[in-house]
């Protein structure tokens, strides 16, 4: 709109609208996915390849296990596809270096040896040991990490392993969600709850990281508990299908009382995109457009007066200066419902949609300003070093 048609009354009230949307909350930094690299890279990456040897179908529960008990059929299913990751390493301490141990879970992603875990459950690891289910070991190998989505790979010289397969469909919340690990040490441990929530963020703080560290985003939240050594296992759906990669809990309140049913897990699409990088690449490409998004519900549209956000979006409360967002032209009070074909109903929806694509890629948002749905065409840069 142009500035000179913009009267007193409009320009107040956007600004109020401006308000309300940061009152309802800033995304930890400009929209990234997944991995830094270098800024405005213009050559489009070849996409990476799926690996061979992933399942594409679920194994039948064991033929003992009661029609009438889903959790213990899924965990039958499933068991086989989770193994414990023991490692070894050395940490700095108060008192200099010193040798440590930890364990944590991860799960077979290809039947020639890729195993999908968290990148805190290796970092920094000299020695990798991975325990299956069968009672047998392997020395395994860090092919590559992403601190970004707190996801690694583990490759171990094995073939014929029971690989999982993963459904990188969206949740639905209330569904039954299954947790499979090692929590402790426990092998096999299988916890039953619900997904209890979809898109959250998580900052590192919340789970005792360093405040440098990025948010995690567009987690699934659930109740089926979650608990040290859980972390890189399995989030199983009803159909025996691995849906998210457990990575975190909230252990305490601040005041010091015990948090009850609230994990973490990064969604299976997730999980599988940043997966095929690292087994393609070593690395994570970044596909960046620079603006700070803020979840948008139907309900929000509705109290804020925010016309043609019917069923909500990824609100723009800041464009970095220079980005390609900015380019395009992109401002605050922009909510984005779409990128290209595919409906934009949060952030979580737009960091989904956006690991599709590449640096250098051009995408089209469509959006809403002042009520009204514009169309901007955005080539995709690369995620700055800093985020």
């Amino acid at each position: 709109m142009n500035a000179s048609r913009v009267t007193a009354q409009t320009a107040k009230a956007r600004r109020r609208r401006k308000k309300r949307l940061l009152a309802l909350g800033l995304a930890a930094g400009l929209l990234t996915l997944a991995g830094c690299a270098t800024e405005n890279q213009q050559e489009i990456p070849e996409p990476a390849p799926e690996p061979d040897n992933v399942a594409t179908q679920t194994p039948e529960a064991a033929p003992d296990v009661p029609e009438n008990e889903p959790v213990a059929r899924i965990a039958s299913q499933v068991e086989p596809s989770v193994v414990q990751v023991n490692v070894s390493g050395t940490t700095v301490t108060p008192f200099g270096e010193q040798e440590a141990e930890g364990l944590g879970s991860g799960v077979i992603y290809t039947s020639d040896g890729y195993i999908i875990t968290n990148n805190h459950v290796v970092e920094g690891a000299s020695e990798v040991t991975v325990a299956f289910a069968d009672g047998t070991t392997e020395t395994g190998e860090v092919v590559g990490n992403d601190p970004r989505t707190d996801l690694a790979v583990i490759d171990v010289d094995r073939n014929d392993l029971p690989a999982a397969n993963f459904n990188e469909d969206s949740v639905t919340t209330g569904q039954l969600a299954v947790a499979i690990g090692s929590p402790s040490g426990f092998e096999s441990t299988v916890t039953a709850g619900v997904v209890s929530g979809v898109n959250r963020e998580l900052s590192p703080q919340l789970v005792g990281g360093n405040v440098q560290d990025p948010s995690l985003v567009d987690l699934i939240q659930t109740d089926a508990a979650i608990s040290p050594g859980n972390s890189g296992g399995a989030l199983v759906n009803r159909s025996g299908e691995v849906i998210g990669i457990n990575v975190a809990y909230l252990p305490q309140t601040q005041s010091g009382a015990p948090v009850e049913g609230i994990g973490f897990a990064i969604p299976a699409s997730t999980a599988t995109s940043v997966a095929d990088q690292l087994i393609a690449d070593g690395e994570v490409t970044t596909a960046y457009i620079g603006v700070v998004p803020v979840d948008i519900t139907a309900q929000d549209a509705e109290q804020f007066g925010l016309d043609g956000v019917e069923d909500g979006g990824a609100g723009v409360a800041e464009v970095a200066s220079g980005s390609p967002a900015d380019d395009a032209g992109l401002q605050t009070e922009d909510v984005i419902v779409a990128i290209d074909d595919r409906e934009v109903q949060g952030s979580g929806d737009l960091y989904a949609a956006l690991r599709d694509y590449r640096p250098g890629e051009t995408v089209t948002l469509t959006v809403v300003r002042d009520g009204s749905e514009q169309t901007f065409d955005i080539t995709l840069g690369e995620a700055p070093n800093n985020g």
